[in-house]
């Protein structure tokens, strides 16, 4: 399945939707830049965050079927792997395809740590993970995926105690995978109740979302909610307007409901680093590319316009210069989308890319995540960076993350809250 992760879904078909065992780091040398430092040599609270996925074992467990033992071990190296990079946030994905990867009152484990889906390997590893990132001084986001139940479109596949095999009209194949349907209240409820299951469980420092909600479009087939829209879209002026109001709703209940049952828990999302063109919209983007506004139904800018959400991380995936979607043109539009509003602004960055012989001549260049991280600097509603991901951080291919350490983070940096 290779990079079957939230982004390999999507990202590997980015290009169309635009019309156009860690090594030691070197030394950091001294008097090298690292953002605003604060009192005893610390630099002032920022986000540096890096992306811990688990889907079809992207990042985390290396396989199926390791120990309990072996599992553990693993998870400990990546929390030190952030550690060794001063990073301070890991995001590790726990509900990668409506399973869990802790002791579930409403999901079965995850097949991504025995190979079986609902079998429990002997172990915590949520609970494991928070306990063990705090003692090193990380926060731990709990990452969920609200509506994706699986990666294929087979329901006899999933564990016959599943959700979604009980419930089969809560149900829609669509690209050749499985996904809960948004347009349906009792969906919206019950994601909710799976996922808040591990905020009551843990202590963890985020609920953190990714891109998907409505699934990216796939040419030539439909998302059929045909009955739930015939059920529940009557007072809206199109499919279009009531899809966003469904996932709307998710985001202002997930948020009511996670500080109703643990108020020190933030509440993040990660959008499609594209709202809405200049084209289409005036107040868009100067870009050329799929708009997360309409074609998955995201409404991002009105999440941190409202406040609804405590951060957001838009997928920033593009290098400087790219004429569809210039980073250097999406930074400052985000940049004024949080001024302003209680949202904290971070930027996800293309690690991934860096090196990959697939990509464009600006990711062989090991300096362009450095000058990413350069040119935010000059916007100060931008309060970190979050690096996909985990595997890319320790492979390092053309030492793109040496030189951001070396360059931005010669100091430790406080979590921003």
């Amino acid at each position: 399945m290779g990079r079957l992760t939230r982004r390999a879904f999507a990202l590997a078909a980015l290009s169309a939707f635009t019309t156009t065992g860690a090594a030691a780091r070197p030394a950091v040398p001294t008097g090298v830049p690292s953002g605003h430092v604060g009192e005893h040599g610390r630099a002032a609270a920022r986000m540096r965050g890096m992306w811990l996925a688990t889907v079809a074992n992207r990042d985390w467990p290396s396989r199926t079927g390791l120990t309990a033992a072996q599992q553990r071990s693993e998870l400990l190296g990546w929390l030190d792997l952030a550690v060794r990079d001063r990073l301070n946030t890991v995001i590790l994905q726990v509900r990668p395809t409506a399973d869990a990867l802790w002791p579930s009152s409403y999901e079965p484990w995850s097949q991504v740590l025995t190979g079986t889906q609902g079998k429990a390997p002997g172990w915590d590893p949520l609970g494991t993970a928070v306990t063990e990132a705090h003692a090193r001084g990380l926060q731990l986001h709990a990452w969920f995926n609200p509506y994706r139940i699986a990666v294929h479109d087979d329901p006899a596949r999933l564990v016959a105690s599943h959700p979604a095999r009980r419930h089969p009209d809560w149900v829609v194949p669509y690209g050749g995978k499985l996904h809960y349907n948004p347009g349906l209240p009792e969906v919206r409820a019950f994601v909710q109740d799976a996922m808040l299951d591990a905020v009551r469980r843990y202590p963890v420092d985020a609920v953190h979302f990714d891109d998907y909600f409505y699934p990216y479009p796939v040419p030539g087939q439909t998302f059929d909610d045909d009955a739930a829209y015939d059920a529940h879209g009557g007072a809206f002026p199109g499919r279009a307007a009531w899809r966003r109001d469904n996932i709307d709703r998710l985001v202002r209940e997930t948020a009511a409901r996670i500080k109703a049952v643990r108020p020190t828990t933030q509440f993040g999302i990660s959008p499609f680093g594209v709202w809405r063109n200049a084209s289409t919209d005036p107040r868009g983007s100067d870009t050329r590319a799929l708009q997360s506004y309409d074609a998955v139904h995201a409404d991002t800018r009105r999440w941190v316009r409202e406040g609804w959400i405590d951060y957001v991380v838009p997928q920033l995936y593009w290098n400087i210069g790219l004429s569809a979607a210039d980073y250097a043109a999406l930074v400052p539009w985000w940049a004024e989308v949080a001024r302003g509003s209680r949202t904290k602004l971070y930027l996800g960055e293309a690690l991934y890319k860096a090196g990959d012989p697939a990509q464009p001549a600006a990711w062989q260049d090991p300096a362009e995540l450095s000058r990413h991280l350069t040119l935010a600097a000059g916007h100060p509603e931008v309060r970190g960076h979050v690096f996909f991901a985990a595997g890319d951080l320790r492979a390092d291919r053309v030492g793109a993350m040496a030189r951001v350490v070396a360059d931005h983070y010669a100091q430790p940096a406080t979590s921003p809250r």
